[in-house]
């Protein structure tokens, strides 16, 4: 199998850690995101939304979002059950990842440690107001939960512990969250540092729009 990956995407850092987990060897094919490499009529092929992370499997298909991606790796593991309600207990955070997480805490993110702030003032409230909004959802929940789906660690954990955990890199107030820190601490004790986060520090262009 091979990966197309970029350094600094946390979508493509849940592939990474799931295929950690699991014992799973794959290819790297790193691509220069802001110089326009995944956006070649050879890499729409793989990806209409011309978007990181994309698999690509031995007999050349592709599976491109992380989450489906998650899904495919994980079918007959631990991380994602086999009973029908607690399949689709996940499916429902990772589709809570994809709709809200990544809108507000992912998009604020990025925007602020590339420098893009400015350029996007106009939406800095409202997706700021999203992303409290979602640590409060994630923070009541995880009172009375220790994981997000079925009591157990799966993909669901992976998918939102991606940006979540980074949340204050997006200059975002944690200190409130006491049960969703604890939740931070608890998933990061299980990912540990063998899949390591990397920054758009790394890459000289990932100042350009996309």
């Amino acid at each position: 199998m091979k990966l197309y990956d970029y350094p600094g995407s946390q979508n493509a850092w849940k592939v990474r850690q799931l295929c950690a987990h699991l014992g799973i060897e794959y290819d790297t094919e790193w691509l220069s995101i802001f110089e326009g490499e995944s956006h070649t009529d050879a890499f729409f092929e793989r990806n209409p939304a011309g978007a990181v992370p994309v698999l690509e499997l031995d007999d050349g298909r592709c599976i491109a979002e992380s989450n489906a991606i998650l899904t495919y790796l994980a079918e007959g593991s631990d991380y994602l059950p086999t009973d029908l309600y607690e399949r689709a207990k996940v499916s429902q955070w990772l589709f809570f990842e994809t709709d809200y997480v990544q809108s507000t805490i992912a998009t604020l993110r990025h925007w602020n440690l590339t420098g893009k702030n400015e350029r996007n003032q106009g939406q800095l409230d409202k997706r700021r107001a999203g992303a409290c909004g979602v640590l409060g959802y994630l923070d009541r929940y995880l009172t009375r939960n220790r994981f997000l789906a079925n009591d157990r660690y799966s993909i669901a954990d992976i998918a939102v512990y991606a940006y979540t955990h980074l949340a204050h890199e997006a200059d975002l107030d944690m200190q409130p969250h006491d049960a969703l820190n604890r939740w931070i601490d608890r998933i990061g004790t299980i990912v540990g540092d063998q899949v390591p986060v990397r920054y758009y520090a790394e890459d000289p262009y990932s100042g350009r729009d996309l």
